[in-house]
């Protein structure tokens, strides 16, 4: 099996704001600062999410379930000291559907964590993920 290669581009626009993608596709701004846009370590929290979200979605689709509500808050907690890395991520789902149930629902957020989001599985093998699960 080929390994598929991924190139995005990143290119500065003012002070730490930076605006990037892949060639030809949609972009996404990055502000080292928090200010104009979440910053890196920000960003990874939300792919993280996305990642995972989008295989709850697919999961639950497969299950027949009509989802009506996916919120996921998520909590990294950082070194102290330099290299201010995440040591543990903590991710919370809420969710509401037709035919949803717990069974249903950890099966997906399990399935997705475990088997299937490449976001998570891409993250150092040392830092402690963790998730909650609320039914709505």
């Amino acid at each position: 099996m080929t390994a598929e290669t991924k190139r995005v581009t990143l290119a500065w626009q003012d002070r730490l704001v930076f605006r990037g993608g892949e060639p030809d596709g949609p972009t996404t701004q990055i502000d080292g600062d928090n200010e104009a846009a979440p910053g890196p370590m920000l960003q990874l929290l939300l792919a993280a999410a996305a990642c995972t979200g989008s295989d709850v979605v697919v999961i639950l689709e497969k299950m027949r379930v009509g989802l009506r509500e996916l919120t996921i808050e998520v909590a990294g907690v950082r070194r102290e000291e330099e290299p201010r890395r995440y040591v543990s991520i903590h991710l919370d789902y809420r969710m509401s559907g037709q035919g949803l149930d717990e069974s249903k629902a950890r099966r997906a957020v399990e399935l997705s964590l475990q088997k299937y989001c490449s976001v998570i599985h891409s993250l150092a093998p040392d830092i402690q993920i963790t998730h909650g699960l609320t039914l709505a």
